[in-house]
């Protein structure tokens, strides 16, 4: 599969991922053939991109996630389901998120050794539960790298997954606006940290600790995050791990205001805030577990080919394997040939292909299947 924008989807491409509505109801299924309906419908439903199927993807094998579909539609729904209770002033049902908490930890220790290989679809009025989910996920992987037990893997979790659960003191409309915030909406959106630490500490049932996530994930291991400047060790563990995984999933989700960045580009922004936003070690044992170069990255190679990544490799992430299915002249291959970039020192990767490129490579391939097909 690979991820194409709204702007670059055509009639007659195929469904690689089943697309859910808000009430975790199939919007579109795996397989479907789009038209414009569909298209329009997409748009119209707040969606930024989908996952596509391709002919010379046919043989590369989908890869696993963390958490099953259905793991991650019912987190997503126990989320929706405390925040929309909040807002209307009703009491938080804890029981859904303990047993959430249990699953997602129970799902990923059972897939500890899968790479995180890609990000959600989501639409934009729901971002904010199912960015909730992905960020659990995210510091649970985590924190297994770090060596943390199940009892402080609980209270990781619980924290992480209602991190941003301040939000619901803040105005939905601002939370989604497209478009550039004033000084002042900065500093109501900002709030969300302090609120959410006051609505945990007020109850019994959540850790202190879990509570903490949600005021300190903003802080930077610099001492210039908010809302109290903490610095380095004064942030807790919890809050150094959270505070990684929320930005990470942050970049590569599609945003109303912007396009998601590719894996690579979030990884590359990432390390350049290493030991000023981030505690470098948390960073770097939340990146073992991602694959830079996820499967279905379209990536031009130093030899000057072009190859699609087909696999990856979990003791060296950023060493995949590639098919290389266009030439140093951008001429389709006719037998293509795969590389494993960790037995093959003579080339690498030297970028990832732009999403317009890609689309231009892959018309003209399927432009090149249409004449050899009709003689």
């Amino acid at each position: 599969m690979r991820r194409v924008s709204l702007e670059y989807l055509e009639p007659g491409m195929k469904i690689g991922r089943t697309i859910y509505s808000t009430d975790g109801r199939p919007l579109l299924v795996a397989g479907m053939v789009l038209n414009t309906h569909y298209i329009k419908r997409l748009i119209d439903y707040g969606i930024g991109s989908v996952f596509i199927k391709d002919d010379m993807f046919d043989e590369i094998e989908e890869p696993p996630d963390l958490i099953s579909e259905q793991t991650r539609l019912e987190s997503v729904r126990t989320v929706k389901e405390l925040f929309h209770n909040l807002e209307s002033k009703k009491r938080i049902n804890l029981q859904g998120v303990k047993k959430t908490v249990k699953n997602l930890i129970d799902e990923v220790l059972s897939n500890r050794e899968i790479l995180v290989n890609f990000a959600d679809i989501r639409n934009f009025d729901d971002y904010t539960f199912s960015h909730s989910v992905q960020v659990c996920v995210l510091s649970i992987i985590t924190g297994i790298s770090l060596g943390l037990d199940h009892i402080k893997l609980k209270d990781l979790a619980t924290g992480a997954l209602i991190h941003d659960i301040g939000k619901t003191r803040v105005d939905r409309e601002l939370l989604n606006k497209p478009g550039d915030l004033t000084t002042e909406e900065f500093i109501e959106i900002k709030r969300h940290a302090e609120r959410g630490f006051e609505i945990l500490r007020a109850n019994q049932d959540i850790s202190l600790l879990s509570a903490h996530i949600a005021y300190q994930h903003h802080e930077r291991w610099d001492g210039n995050g908010y809302p109290r400047g903490l610095r380095e060790q004064e942030i807790h563990l919890y809050s150094r791990i959270v505070a990684v995984a929320d930005v990470f999933d942050a970049l590569v989700a599609d945003r109303p205001y912007r396009k998601a960045y590719s894996t690579s580009q979030a990884i590359s922004l990432m390390r350049r805030m290493s030991g000023s936003q981030f505690d470098p070690g948390i960073l770097e044992s939340f990146l073992v577990n991602v694959a830079e170069f996820p499967i279905g990255t379209v990536v031009a190679l130093s030899s000057g080919e072009i190859g699609v990544v087909v696999d990856t490799n979990r003791e060296k992430p950023i060493l995949p394997v590639v098919r290389v299915i266009f030439s140093k002249r951008l001429k389709p291959l006719s037998v293509v040939k795969e590389i494993d970039l960790t037995k093959d020192a003579s080339v690498h990767i030297s970028r990832v292909l732009g999403e317009e490129e890609v689309s231009r490579l892959f018309k003209g391939l399927l432009s090149v299947k249409q004449v050899v097909n009709s003689n």
